[in-house]
């Protein structure tokens, strides 16, 4: 089954960079363009997009914003939505979550991180830049505030420390593994938790992405996580993996 995109950012030379990426891959198929969030929500509702691929800052109604029409709560049948910007802040990345939104992308990430992603969303999985992931997670092993988990459902009571307004950090995430994980296995949740994505996986150990994939399916198993975000959690929580740099 080929994956409809709706692209919308102010920039026609981003558009166009995201149009030769994804319709260049044989199951993605770029169906619109918009270039403000008013616009991309009547086409988005219009069209019924697979995925929703906004830009943060654009003209008349953000991305954000958008993303809150199409799919936050209260949102009947609501679109898939996923954030694709060049601001790397942590009250995005937060209000992107709460607003509905099912991943949230740093423009300046691989083109591989792309298309990955925006399989993901039509799959109904999350993803959150690899970089964005390993620096929240970071902060909540300090005892920092960090990103609610990205299958939260906002609005719901743990989704936010109700006396300050912020996320509060994820309730434990995936426990002890149903089985131990080889050594391979961690190895790849380490590298996970460090931010490298499938393809830079592949290329430090010396696998095929193939085998990279077999890989994390059986630590996702094993670890009942839902995606790769829960699995970072889990090895930064558990000591897997440490927040010194390799």
């Amino acid at each position: 089954m080929t994956i409809r995109v709706l692209i919308a950012d102010d920039q026609e030379m981003v558009r166009a960079a995201f149009r030769l990426i994804l319709d260049s891959q044989p199951d993605l198929e770029v169906v619109a363009e918009a270039a403000d969030g008013a616009s991309a929500v009547d086409r988005a509702r219009s069209l019924r997009p697979d995925v929703c691929l906004l830009d943060i800052r654009m003209p008349g109604l953000d991305g954000l914003d958008a993303t809150r029409l199409l799919a936050g709560p209260g949102v009947e049948d609501p679109l898939k939505v996923l954030i694709a910007t060049t601001f790397d802040l942590d009250e995005y990345v937060y209000r992107a979550l709460r607003n509905g939104a099912c991943g949230f992308l740093l423009k300046d990430g691989a083109p591989g991180l792309l298309t990955e992603a925006v399989r993901a969303a039509a799959a109904g999985n999350a993803m959150i830049s690899p970089s964005v992931t390993v620096r929240l997670l970071a902060r909540m092993t300090a005892g920092g505030d960090t990103v609610p988990a990205a299958h939260s459902t906002p609005g719901t009571p743990h989704d936010t420390d109700r006396a300050h307004g912020r996320p509060r950090p994820p309730s434990g995430g995936p426990a002890a593994p149903h089985e131990p994980l080889t050594q391979r296995e961690l190895e790849v949740t380490r590298l996970v938790a460090r931010g490298r994505t499938n393809e830079e996986l592949a290329a430090e150990l010396y696998v095929s992405l193939s085998t990279v994939k077999t890989h994390l399916g059986n630590v996702q198993r094993k670890l009942a996580a839902r995606n790769r975000v829960e699995i970072a959690a889990w090895a930064w929580e558990h000591g897997v993996c440490t927040a010194d740099p390799d």
